[in-house]
């Protein structure tokens, strides 16, 4: 019966000889029957754990570069992690302009609306349509820009007013501020590259724990 690993001590040399014990060698023997269990555990974890890495590395970045609040960025990134026999984890994130009042604290001055270093000459910040407060200015103002409003919405629909005169007529159609999330693109797509090398590492690391377990349950045998 194999005793495990052992050394031999000669004048000049000693050798260590590498063996599983009779109960580990029955171990990996056992635990390569339940591999395909165990493997998929693994796997399913490891995904899931780099789709949460790779969200919360965009959104770090993309905040930074950007000057958006990190948690209005992770709200364009979303996981869907892996579910049922299917090896598969998505993460979808969205491109599109993201509203101005969501990347700080706006601050309302009499000159317009101020916002994580970007100022809105002209602005204010109210609710107008909906039950959130954003940053909006009446399309005539002089201060308006429609390079200054990348993918905003102009908008001169009628509806519930929140009591600033003529705000949703005809006569003072109103632009939402928003942010172009284009200048972005290349974070997504430089974590996006990192991502077969970071699974890999992780998945070895859970192939790893999957044996310890085992090993583990059956030392208590």
């Amino acid at each position: 019966m194999s005793v495990g690993s052992y050394s031999e001590q000669k004048r000049y040399s000693g050798m260590l000889t590498l063996q599983p014990s009779a109960i580990h060698l029955r171990a990996v023997q056992d635990f390569a029957k339940l591999l395909p269990k165990a493997a998929a555990a693994a796997q399913r974890r490891a995904i899931n754990k780099t789709l949460g890495w790779l969200r919360t590395h965009i959104a770090r970045a993309v905040g930074r570069q950007e000057r958006i609040a990190i948690a209005a960025v992770r709200q364009r990134l979303r996981a869907y992690p892996v579910s049922g026999s299917r090896m598969r984890g998505k993460l979808w994130f969205g491109l599109n302009a993201i509203e101005a009042s969501r990347a700080g604290r706006p601050r309302q001055t009499g000159s317009g609306v101020s916002v994580a270093g970007r100022r809105y000459s002209g602005a204010f910040y109210k609710k107008v349509y909906g039950s959130k407060a954003d940053i909006w200015i009446r399309t005539a103002s002089k201060h308006f820009s429609a390079a200054d409003y990348p993918d905003s919405e102009l908008t001169s629909r009628r509806g519930a007013s929140s009591g600033f005169v003529g705000e949703n007529s005809d006569r003072f159609p109103l632009a939402k501020a928003k942010i172009s999330l284009e200048q972005a693109r290349p974070n997504f797509d430089s974590w996006i590259k990192r991502a077969d090398e970071r699974l890999l590492e992780v998945l070895k690391q859970e192939l790893n724990f999957e044996l310890q377990k085992y090993l583990k349950g059956t030392a208590r045998v």
